[in-house]
C-alpha cells in the first residue's frame, strides 16, 4: 500500500495521525510527488492495481490567477491517469465534487448525469477546477482502447463535514467549524446543499475500487437533502455549544465584501442556492445509508473542541 505526500517532512506527521488513530501503518510507503511535476508519479504508480486520486487545490477564495488552481487540478489528474496506465493499474477511484454537477444551479435537484456550465457568472474557480478536472479524466479514459484498458469511477462529495483524523483543522471545513465554536463567526452564508461525513466518502471510495459495476459511472456522496450552515450552528446550539451564530449574512452585505475580500468572492456565486441531490444511485450500488447531517456536525465539534480548549 502506497500514499503520496508532497514533502518528505510530512511523512512522520501522517505516521504519527494514523497511529493516533490505531491504524496499523507498517505495510504503508510514500512517494514524494507533486501534481505539477512529473517526477515520481512513474514510482508512486508502479505495482498499484488501484489507485485513489483524491488530491487538488482547495480554497474557497478565488486565486489572482485561475490558472493557479485550474493547472494543478487539470494536468495533475492527468499526471496520475497516465502513470496508472503505464503500470498497469486496473481502476483509478477518482474524488470529484458534487460542485462538477451542480456549481451553476440555484434550485432544485441535481444528479449524476448534471454537469457544471463553467461559464455561467459567479461560477467559483474551485468548482471550475473540479468540474474541468473531472472532464479531462473522462477523455483521458474515452481515448483509450482495448479489453484491459483502464476503468474509472468518480466520487462526487458535497460538502464534506465529519471529524478530523490527526490534529489538522486548517482545512476549510474545519476553520469553518472552528471559527464557530470560537464565536467568530458573527452572521452564516445563506446557502444550502446536500453535504456529506468524511467517513462516508472514505468508505465510498474503498468499495468503489472493487464494484464490479462501478465503473464508469459518477456517484454523489451526499445526503438527499439540503443542508445549511445555519442549521449547523442551530445543531450547535441545540447542543449547548456557545459560540455559534444563526443570523443570515445578507446576501447584499456578502456581494459587497466579495469586491474586496477573494474568500467572500468564491462564495459568492452560491448565494441562494437551494439544492438537492439525487443520490439514488449511490444508495442502491453500494447499499449505503449515509450519516445523518446531525450526526456529522456534533461529531466534527466533539473533536474540534477538544483540539481547541
Amino acid at each position: 500500500m502506497r500514499g503520496t505526500i508532497r514533502n518528505a517532512d510530512k511523512e512522520q506527521q501522517v505516521r504519527d495521525s494514523f497511529t493516533a488513530a490505531s491504524i496499523d501503518t507498517s505495510a504503508l510507503d510514500f512517494a514524494v510527488v507533486d501534481l505539477t511535476r512529473d517526477a515520481g508519479w512513474e514510482r508512486a504508480a508502479e505495482g498499484c492495481a488501484y489507485v485513489l486520486h483524491v488530491a487538488s487545490p482547495f480554497t474557497i477564495a478565488n486565486p489572482k490567477s485561475e490558472d493557479e488552481m485550474i493547472g494543478p487540478a487539470v494536468e495533475g489528474t492527468r499526471r496520475v491517469l497516465r502513470a496508472a496506465q503505464q503500470a498497469g493499474v486496473r481502476r483509478v477511484v477518482l474524488t470529484s465534487s458534487a460542485l462538477s454537477m451542480m456549481g451553476s444551479m440555484k434550485t432544485g435537484t441535481f444528479g449524476p448525469d448534471d454537469w457544471t456550465d463553467i461559464t455561467a457568472a459567479g461560477v467559483s474557480t474551485y468548482t471550475k477546477s473540479k468540474t474541468l478536472a473531472e472532464q479531462a479524466a473522462w477523455d483521458f479514459i474515452s481515448e483509450a482502447s482495448g479489453e484491459d484498458a483502464m476503468e474509472l469511477v468518480v466520487i462526487n462529495p458535497g460538502g464534506v463535514f465529519g471529524p478530523p483524523l490527526g490534529k489538522n483543522i486548517s482545512g476549510q471545513s474545519m476553520a469553518m467549524m472552528e471559527q464557530m465554536l470560537r464565536g467568530k463567526m458573527p452572521m452564516v452564508p445563506g446557502m444550502a446543499f446536500p453535504m456529506v461525513d468524511v467517513r462516508d466518502v472514505a468508505w465510498l471510495h474503498v468499495q468503489a475500487m472493487s464494484l464490479a459495476d462501478a465503473a464508469g459511472q459518477r456517484f454523489i456522496a451526499a445526503t438527499a437533502e439540503p443542508n445549511s450552515f445555519v442549521s449547523a450552528a442551530g445543531i450547535l446550539k441545540e447542543a449547548g455549544y456557545k459560540g455559534p451564530s444563526t443570523r443570515v449574512a445578507p446576501d447584499f452585505l456578502l456581494r459587497i465584501v466579495a469586491l474586496f475580500d477573494r474568500e467572500a468572492k468564491g462564495m459568492a456565486g452560491m448565494l441562494g442556492m437551494n439544492l438537492a441531490a439525487d443520490n439514488s444511485k449511490t444508495r442502491d450500488r453500494f447499499d449505503w445509508t449515509p450519516r445523518s447531517f446531525k450526526t456529522s456536525v456534533l461529531n466534527t465539534a466533539a473533536k474540534v473542541s477538544t483540539l481547541i480548549a
